[in-house]
């Protein structure tokens, strides 16, 4: 389970991915208004295999905050 900060460093996160690589790497997906975990770890496969280093860097940083083994 997250803590409050832990999700709102998640939720930041994400629409960090959806601004800096929506148009690369997150295209065939719409961000969703009050991201949870899984929203989060469903962008990191398209961050890690569309994006570049930075992108699977933030993939890394999504899935350690969200408990998932990078």
């Amino acid at each position: 389970m997250n803590t409050p900060e832990q999700l709102r460093e998640i939720e930041r996160l994400y629409r960090q991915a959806f601004a800096e690589y929506g148009a690369v790497a997150l295209w065939s997906s719409r961000p969703v208004q009050n991201p949870t975990s899984a929203d989060a770890l469903a962008t990191t496969r398209s961050l890690r295999v569309e994006g570049d280093l930075g992108a699977r860097r933030l993939a890394e940083q999504i899935e350690k905050l969200c408990g998932r083994a990078a």
